[in-house]
């Protein structure tokens, strides 16, 4: 390559298009921040989605901090705000189950810029809808686990088989999620369960 006086290189018209057509084919991946509130279950599950589905497009970083819902969006927050990188979107995960501060978290989070993936009243709910509808109340993590072990012999959260049990359907409860409430309104509705939203970004389908 030609170098003009003092050694740097004479960048022409060809190198020019080359530099913009180049810029043009790759787009930058989006970068989201996930925090979890269970010690394994939803982070497991998370993880191996995102390696399953191999979205080009995302960039997905999944941390736990057990507390409550309140505090896990504080955190995300106070993280997200003093982190050496930029996230495009951070998400909270968290169940309703019996946490008396679910409305001041959601506050919270519209407040912060924090999405929410909630689900009522637990995450077992949403590993259900990969299996069958439910649109039934629900009690809690010992009825919906119940059920799940109907389709998952031997179910449990501490050590869940994505590939085996989940992979093959979960497009499919991301469609029967969505029968179930109003996008965001979630935490109000039982059952029902946002995680379809994350996972549905997470697996690069159309918004």
């Amino acid at each position: 390559m030609a170098r003009r006086p003092g050694g740097s290189p004479r960048r022409g018209p060809r190198f020019e298009s080359d530099l913009r057509r180049t810029s043009r084919g790759r787009q930058p991946r989006e970068r989201i921040l996930v925090f979890c509130d269970s010690d394994a279950t939803e982070r497991d599950y998370l993880r191996a989605l995102v390696n399953h589905v191999a979205n080009p497009a995302v960039t997905v970083k999944i941390r736990n901090k057990p507390c409550s819902p309140s505090q896990l969006v504080a955190y995300a927050a106070d993280f997200r705000d003093s982190a050496s990188e930029d996230f495009d979107r951070v998400w909270c995960v968290f169940d309703v189950d019996d946490y008396p501060d679910i409305h001041r978290a959601v506050r919270s989070a519209h407040r912060l810029g924090i999405e929410l993936a909630v689900s009522n009243p637990c995450f077992e709910l949403w590993l259900l809808l990969h299996h069958t509808p439910h649109t039934a109340h629900s009690t809690g993590y010992r009825q919906l686990a119940g059920l799940l072990g109907k389709h998952v012999p031997g179910y449990d959260k501490a050590r869940i088989n994505f590939l085996r049990d989940f992979a093959p359907t979960w497009e499919e409860a991301v469609d029967r999620a969505r029968a179930l409430a109003p996008a965001g309104r979630e935490y109000e509705v039982n059952p029902a369960t946002g995680v379809w939203s994350l996972v549905r970004l997470i697996g690069g389908q159309a918004r």
